[in-house]
């Protein structure tokens, strides 16, 4: 398969600096829930995505020194922090790609609990969040000391193989915007005031980096020209734009985006793809330097217009190349059927906020290329003789026979609807949830080509119809439904006056407002859930004309976004388009006409008057066919030839579209999702520094402390 000549232009290459980039597609700087303290899987993460034919693979940030300690990322303090980033570069440059560093020092923007140092920042304040700590004012001899840090760190990643080495003014979280900033920096010496002076510390960091590392590797800037503050922040109409056109020839390379990260990583809920380009599409007007930026990137032809526009010269992408490691050789080989194109939910951000290996909902192999030994595209070839009946035609299900059918099996799945996909069919028709359609058509593409699986949509299976199917191995990925009783993480007895259809009010769950089932007049929703599914609802039925009073037992909208970096904009959707919001307050009971709430911490009583309440409280999986397979006994299923019953994806446990995608590619690499005593994944152990002396008390001063 060739690929039509219009995407040509993406495969040229682009010279940065001393260095060469084989292709215009740049995997920018991102985090991963990995860094220093899972860094073998972060290093063949790394290199899958230079093996997939990404031109540039660049690391998360990279901590220069310890009073700028970002618990969860990579760190190059000293030399002793090289042996594992050369581990990441040497699995980059394997496949012909440029190695990146984020080079950083997080200010006021960190707490540093682990190292215990108090933060610095331009000007004395409290560092970011809730921490009770303060950032002290930085002095002269401060300023110099971080010019020495990032010296000393472009040197060491020169050391560790690194061919582009960031200077990292983005995001709101470094040292050199928050001496831009002019919320931040109230100097009145030479770095404040002016915005020459507040820019001086970028330029002396990246002349010092061009310094130290000679001809030999790039130096880049990595900037958000526009906080979407207007004139309180920096913006691309002012201050952004006066940066770049200060600084406009002095990096190698200009990786251009939006700052804070909230607006910089924005959900497909909130923003389309190529959002960003309205703000940076001058910076190419303002150097002859190479500028990179992102948009959520999946479509080939609106890369190949972001290059022949002069927006960018470098296609820039996290998310999209976590789902999809390989997305520039399938665009290469033309084989863009396979682009598993991101669906912008932020799942991978939230595994890195947990501080765990990030996750995918597209890609479920992401975190687990080294643990695992998971790769994208290639599955081993299957070593049993088992046929396989796939019960359940959602994400979960989809997933398993897809890479059963790629692994060779012969499979059977099968769907009780019309229309397969399950929950991610009838959910990408919510308010801003379109894309999450892309997990069901993605699989449906490769499933359709494989001879060896056949679909069975419209076919209510029941545990007869498996007994006489002739399949050795049985996956049940019959899904969940929502509950009607308003048990969940508040309540583990059902909510007094609630029944589900008959009760003193008309009681709705989401599986009713996805079948078209909908209140009217004033509604009370009641979300103990805390992610998406309370948000959208209250979108769809206030769009009807419905009056809601959105209740949930948190004290923030949809509190579980805060780690998919969409919580604010959540809260204000759901504020705009509900009559009322109450927090910290829980639907207590219902009675003709009237819902009872109470405050989770005072348990003071209030009314409201309504004509129905909606539950988005928790999940019950319709486990009811394995159930009745299991209740067969171990004899009529080895009469049947079964040998294995097994429960995938929400019929196992109901959580996120990620996790039953996940459940299903694990059935389908082991054939099985029990638990093992085994551990599944292989752990990485710290190697101890028994070479460095304990100090030891004297004995006056120990016996002194008694």
């Amino acid at each position: 398969m060739t690929r039509p000549a219009r995407f040509d232009v993406l495969f040229e290459p682009v010279r940065i600096g001393p260095v060469t980039a084989k292709n215009r597609f740049f995997q920018v700087p991102h985090c991963n829930g990995m860094g220093r303290g899972f860094p073998s899987s972060m290093a063949a993460m790394r290199g899958v995505k230079a093996e997939g034919g990404w031109g540039v693979v660049v690391t998360e940030q990279c901590d220069v020194h310890h009073s700028g300690n970002h618990q969860r990322e990579l760190r190059l303090w000293d030399e002793k922090d090289i042996p594992y980033l050369a581990r990441a570069t040497d699995s980059i440059h394997r496949h012909g790609a440029l190695a990146g560093i984020e080079l950083a020092h997080n200010g006021f923007h960190v707490g540093n609990l682990e190292s215990r140092t108090i933060p610095i920042a331009p000007s004395l304040r409290p560092t970011r969040g809730i921490l009770p700590v303060t950032a002290r004012a930085m002095d002269k001899d401060d300023i110099r000391a971080v010019r020495r840090w990032h010296r000393t760190a472009a040197i060491n990643a020169q050391r560790a193989g690194f061919d582009i080495i960031y200077v990292y003014a983005g995001h709101d979280m470094t040292l050199p915007v928050h001496f831009l900033s002019r919320r931040h920096n109230h100097r009145t010496d030479e770095y404040g005031g002016s915005l020459e002076n507040r820019a001086r510390l970028l330029r002396e960091l990246v002349e010092d980096a061009k310094e130290a590392v000679g001809d030999t590797c790039a130096v880049a800037i990595r900037f958000g020209v526009d906080e979407l503050m207007g004139p309180r922040g920096l913006s691309s109409q002012d201050e952004g734009r006066d940066v770049v056109e200060m600084l406009a020839e002095l990096p190698d390379l200009w990786d251009v985006n939006l700052s804070n990260f909230d607006n910089d990583g924005q959900t497909a809920r909130f923003s389309d793809e190529g959002f960003q380009a309205e703000y940076v599409k001058f910076v190419k007007s303002v150097t002859t330097k190479p500028v990179v930026g992102v948009g959520r990137f999946t479509s080939p032809d609106t890369m190949v217009s972001m290059i022949r526009s002069g927006t960018l010269d470098l296609i820039g992408a996290a998310r999209p190349s976590i789902a999809d490691p390989f997305l520039p050789r399938k665009i290469e080989e033309g084989r863009f059927d396979d682009l598993r194109e991101c669906i912008g939910c932020n799942i991978c951000v939230a595994g890195d906020k947990a501080s765990v290996p990030m996750r995918c909902t597209q890609n479920p192999t992401m975190g687990e290329e080294w643990r695992r030994g998971w790769h994208p595209e290639y599955i081993p070839p299957k070593d049993t003789d088992d046929k396989i009946f796939v019960i359940g035609g959602g994400p979960a299900g989809l997933e398993a026979a897809r890479a059963l059918g790629q692994r060779g099996y012969e499979v059977l799945l099968a769907d009780r609807g019309r229309e397969l996909g399950g929950r991610v069919t009838l959910e990408s028709r919510l308010p801003g949830l379109g894309t999450w359609a892309r997990v069901r058509d993605w699989r449906l593409t490769q499933l359709k080509r494989m001879r060896n699986v056949q679909l069975l949509p419209d076919n209510d299976i029941t545990a007869d119809m498996v007994l006489e199917a002739e399949c050795s191995l049985v996956a049940v990925a019959t899904g969940a439904t929502w509950r009607g009783d308003g048990m969940g993480r508040y309540h583990s007895e059902p909510i007094p006056g609630l029944a589900h259809g008959a009760g003193a009010v008309p009681v709705f769950t989401p599986d009713d407002i996805m079948a078209g089932r909908l209140p009217t007049g004033r509604v009370v929703l009641f979300d103990d859930d805390h992610y998406y599914m309370g948000g959208v609802i209250a979108e769809r039925l206030a769009e009807r004309g419905c009056e809601v009073t959105f209740v949930t037992p948190e004290s923030l909208v949809s509190s579980f976004t805060q780690f998919t970096a969409e919580q604010k904009r959540v809260q204000r959707r759901v504020m705009e388009a509900c009559a009322t919001v109450v927090p910290t307050t829980t639907l207590t009971r219902v009675e003709s006409g009237t819902a009872h709430l109470s405050c989770t911490y005072t348990g003071r009583e209030t009314t409201v008057a309504t004509d129905a309440v909606v539950l988005v409280t928790g999940m019950v999986p319709r486990d009811e066919l394995y159930t009745d397979l299991r209740g067969r006994g171990e004899a009529a299923l080895a009469a049947a030839g079964i040998r294995r019953v097994v429960r995938v994806g929400d019929c196992l446990g109901p959580g996120i579209i990620a996790a039953a995608v996940h459940s299903g590619h694990l059935f389908a690499r082991t054939l099985d999702t029990g638990i093992t005593d085994e551990t599944p994944f292989r752990r990485e152990n710290v190697e101890l520094d028994w070479d460095q002396p304990l100090p030891h008390a004297s004995g006056g001063g120990a016996r002194a402390a008694r």
